[in-house]
């Protein structure tokens, strides 16, 4: 089966149910506009085989064009919207594309490829126009996984993989119903934002509320208005959510009771004071509408004390794990009793796990193999055989350790380890989750740095106007005391101006370090 058949299959499945929230428009008028919106790229020359790009924000044209392409048995090369003129000529020419379904803001004269009105008014569904025959096999989409410049690793994900995905959501079944409003407005590009807006609708006929532009009054307005029940982040954005909050509490000299209310629910129901309890919760939620009630954070690992707020206002909160190689989620979490921080639980329905090298603190090397998994990188084999054994299993090169509840728990990502002249392994996410709860901190980036010939463990601090390095170095020199003395940074640096992020909102790591390198950042070294 194809995407545009599963998409066919949910309309049959769910008749009156609506998939796109903001436009009202039910599963069965989304597969006739899609068609529509085919006749119209047909007439544009658009035909199997071919590579178009899609370049827009989260409109309801973005996914009418993405099956509109896959209709005509096209292959969708997905653009991010953050990138320059000069990386999208590259990518185009990369993948053979020649036409870019587009916004017209994102317009320019390239040698490289035409572009498409994505606006553009589409005329009726054409009858005689067949469906082309897409086989499982056949390449969905193409997504750019590090960096468009160069030879950067491209990820073909098949119909099968993307089929396959939907099915493996069957594991979040607990959690997902029917007609419930999901809330789009992670970029669809982006697996995580694509999973949201079109694998898990596709698999419980639930409907998605996208948002093209990411402005905290739009997205209060729309919980106001569209009141969802379900909302993906990265943890970044539970957090801001989470310190708004606290802040408006602490405005109104309130945060005192609600802390000490929500923290002794249990005791509170008990002798008869359940009604206060659901009193508070009720008001913090109405921030999301009043209806939210299922909260699925991904693309990072959730600061514990995070998540135990939401936990506490009766919400619940997953924590996934994926990556653009497994069309987004390939593991979820599930609410069991005393979840361990940072765990993002078990394989999905029909995929595999297994931990490789494993260390004797007890923390390896998560692999993988399954229907949501990749089957190799486009025309790049010497990286394909890097991350592939003869088994098809494919390494993620992600270090986990397994919980008490036997879930996988994130530990940092191999990539990203510092090894010390004394053969000391450090794991940046560890340390960074450690110190981005120091008064000042908004936000900090630890890697491996040189410094006289010897390998450092180096931090970059964001931090509020007016915190001093010498404020810093105390609250720092106070956090290592929790953990092994070889983990410490002791050099470090300090910046007012926000780390360099990606789309998703993790920071750029190696483009910190190459500022620091630069001189950007006034430095300390104790």
């Amino acid at each position: 089966m194809n995407m545009f058949k599963r998409l066919e299959q949910t309309a049959k499945q769910f008749p009156d149910n609506v998939f796109i929230t903001r436009e009202n428009i039910t599963f069965p008028q989304f597969v006739e506009l899609a068609k529509a919106r085919a006749a119209s790229l047909a007439a544009a020359g658009v035909k199997k085989g071919d590579m178009v790009g899609l370049l827009a924000y989260n409109i309801v044209e973005w996914p009418l064009t993405l099956f509109a392409i896959w209709y005509l048995g096209g292959r969708v090369l997905l653009l991010d919207t953050g990138l320059t003129s000069f990386e999208y000529d590259n990518m185009a020419r990369l993948t053979g594309c020649k036409l870019v379904v587009a916004d017209k803001k994102f317009f320019y004269d390239s040698k490289e490829f035409k572009f498409y009105d994505i606006a553009a008014k589409d005329g009726k569904a054409d009858p005689k126009l067949e469906p082309a025959d897409v086989k499982e096999s056949d390449i969905a989409t193409l997504s750019f996984t590090s960096g468009s410049t160069g030879i950067p690793k491209i990820v073909p994900l098949t119909h099968s993989n993307m089929v396959g995905t939907v099915e493996s959501c069957e594991s979040f079944n607990y959690a997902f119903f029917e007609k419930e409003t999901i809330y789009g407005f992670l970029p669809i590009f982006h697996v995580f934002g694509f999973a949201a807006a079109i694998i898990l609708p596709l698999k419980f006929g639930s409907n998605i509320l996208l948002q093209p532009i990411v402005d905290p009054k739009l997205i209060m307005a729309d919980f106001k208005e569209f009141k969802p029940h379900v909302i993906p982040a990265v943890p970044r954005v539970f957090e801001l959510f989470h310190g708004k909050i606290l802040g408006e509490l602490k405005k109104q000299k309130k945060a005192g009771l609600v802390k000490f209310v929500l923290k002794n629910q249990k005791f509170l129901t008990a002798i008869g004071l359940g009604f206060l309890v659901r009193k508070i919760q009720g008001k913090i939620l109405d921030v999301f509408g009043g209806r939210a009630r299922f909260l699925i954070a991904g693309g990072a690992a959730t600061k514990p004390e995070t998540e135990d707020f939401y936990l506490s206002l009766g919400l619940l909160f997953t924590q996934g794990y994926g990556l653009t190689e497994t069309v987004g989620p390939i593991c979820g979490s599930h609410p069991v009793p005393g979840r361990q921080p940072y765990s993002f639980g078990k394989p999905l329905k029909g995929n595999e796990t297994e931990m490789r090298n494993v260390n004797s603190e007890g923390i390896g090397t998560l692999w993988l193999r399954g229907t949501n998994v990749f089957g190799g990188y486009l025309d790049n084999p010497d990286a394909t055989a890097e991350v592939f054994d003869k088994n098809g299993w494919f390494n993620t090169g992600d270090l986990v350790s397994i919980d008490k509840n036997g879930e996988y728990r994130f530990r940092g990502r191999q990539k990203q380890v510092i090894v010390l002249d004394t053969g000391k392994n450090v794991y940046p996410d560890e340390l960074e989750g450690m110190y981005i709860v120091l008064p000042g901190v908004k936000n900090v980036a630890v890697f491996e740095h040189i410094i006289n010939d010897k390998t450092v463990t180096y931090g970059v601090f964001q931090i509020d106007e007016g915190v001093t390095l010498e404020q810093l170095g105390k609250y720092i020199a106070d956090a290592n005391k929790k953990i092994a003395s070889y983990k410490w940074v002791t050099h470090f640096a300090i910046t007012t101006d926000e780390l360099p992020l990606t789309s998703t909102k993790k920071v750029k790591h190696h483009v910190v370090r190459e500022n620091l390198i630069a001189g950007k950042y006034p430095m300390r070294k104790d």
